[in-house]
């Protein structure tokens, strides 16, 4: 009787082991990195190849596991139950549920899965080996129980779809930048360009494109010799022309073939292209053919169209072929990086201005997602594209100078308005949202 019941007992050890075991495992693949198991896969981990394996079949590895589990403590308590009602009786009952709650709950749940969560990697790498068999076997008895499930809820009208939505890996992405970015484990200049590659496919070249009324465009008519000398006072190396009409573009010039057109009759005569009027080069031999874009071409879409043309510069049509201004591959890339600036830029003041109280002045071009990236906000970016849009979305008018607005917290004054522009806006954030500069 003696060895029945230490054999009874040591089963009860072994089987709280297992326990934990599952515990533990359940835990640890729940919350283990795919990203990073399929890195170690890559390197040639075989152990993170068992783990990949496991969470191919999400579901089948969790039922097997939870099965595997309530398999062990049902055992483990009828033992105890066992043993304990032939050392007191009746009330060994009593003395096993007390018992074995306690150990179930602090060693085979609690202690396990707190381990798993603190190294849910090293867990899962470990456990992989031992679960994969037990997947395997207690598999085809897991789809059973899932069948059975399934029909059970469909005579209450609950139907299981198997396309279920899969969450979008991009803000899943965007989720844990904003978690590490939170927890201090990524800088924020870090956590922009990486938001701004994710954004690359949802945002327009309509929201970062530089508007046809801040455009420097030249009248391709004038002499080659004053465009020369325009397009070397502006910061640009390239311009378009027009003929007849500003909106009819003709032609994209850039510097250097203007340059290289002026100088060669100085340094090889035969070499001159051929001449307009008063000895200058003819400019139609020197322009290139503008590209036009739709205005809803996503950045993704240009870069790619950029890259393959070889091109760094487009003009932006609506719906209706109207000009509305130029995208650049420069454009794009401060989308990602942030303001790119060489020494022949302009240099302006700056369109954000902090104010004294936490307010701050704001040019009415800024843009939305400007502002939400460098301050953290949340404003919305679908009603406009720049801050002085959304003023106009609010009032659903042009407003006057000195009327006032206030969205989520924020409130919006128009300062300066030019004509029909809003040129200037004060926006005074929730307290919760002032960033001391």
């Amino acid at each position: 009787m003696d060895g029945e019941l230490l054999f009874s007992i040591l089963g009860v050890l072994v089987l709280l082991v297992l326990s934990a075991l599952f515990s533990g495992t359940e835990t640890a693949l729940t919350v283990v990195s795919r990203a990073r198991m399929h890195q170690l896969e890559r390197r040639g981990l075989r152990r993170a190849t068992r783990v990949n394996r496991l969470l191919a079949a999400p579901e089948r590895m969790i039922g097997a596991v939870l099965l595997g589990n309530n398999l062990v403590n049902i055992l483990a308590s009828a033992l105890a139950t066992s043993v304990l009602i032939a050392l007191f009786g009746k009330a060994g009952v009593a003395y096993a549920t007390a018992i074995m709650t306690a150990l179930v709950v602090v060693f085979a749940e609690v202690l396990p899965k707190t381990y798993a969560l603190n190294r849910p990697d090293r867990t899962a790498l470990a456990a992989a080996s031992i679960v994969g068999p037990v997947v395997s076997i207690l598999g085809p008895i897991v789809d059973l129980v899932q069948k059975i499930v399934v029909a059970f809820l469909a005579l209450f009208g609950v139907r299981m779809r198997n396309e279920d939505a899969v969450a979008d890996a991009s803000e899943e992405l965007r989720g844990a930048l904003d978690l590490h970015a939170r927890d201090g484990a990524m800088i924020k200049s870090d956590r922009d360009m990486l938001d701004g590659i994710l954004d690359l496919s949802d945002v327009e070249v309509s929201e970062i494109m530089v508007h046809r009324k801040n455009m420097i465009m030249l009248d391709a008519d004038q002499p080659a010799q004053e465009i020369a000398e325009a397009l070397l006072a502006s910061p640009y190396s390239r311009v378009p022309l027009w003929r007849n009409d500003v909106d009819n573009i003709v032609g994209i010039l850039h510097a250097k073939d203007l340059l290289r057109a002026l100088s060669a009759p100085e340094s090889a005569p035969e070499s001159a292209p051929e001449s307009g009027p008063g000895g200058s080069p003819s400019l139609e031999n020197l322009w290139r053919e503008p590209w036009f874009v739709p205005e809803t071409t996503t950045l993704i879409e240009q870069l790619n169209a950029f890259r393959a043309r070889r091109e760094h510069f487009a003009l932006v049509v609506d719906e209706y072929g109207a000009l509305m201004g130029l995208v650049t591959l420069e454009d794009i890339l401060e989308e990602i990086v942030g303001d790119i600036s060489d020494e022949h830029d302009v240099t302006r003041a700056s369109a954000v201005r902090h104010e004294v109280g936490g307010s701050y002045m704001i040019d009415g071009v800024v843009t939305v997602r400007d502002l939400n990236r460098d301050f953290d906000w949340e404003l919305p970016e679908d009603d406009a594209a720049t801050i002085a849009g959304l003023v106009i979305h609010l009032a659903r008018r042009i407003p006057d100078v000195g009327e006032s607005f206030n969205l989520s917290g924020f409130t919006f004054e128009v300062v300066r308005r030019l004509r029909n522009q809003v040129t200037a806006v004060r926006i005074r954030p929730p307290r919760s949202k002032i960033k001391q500069p």
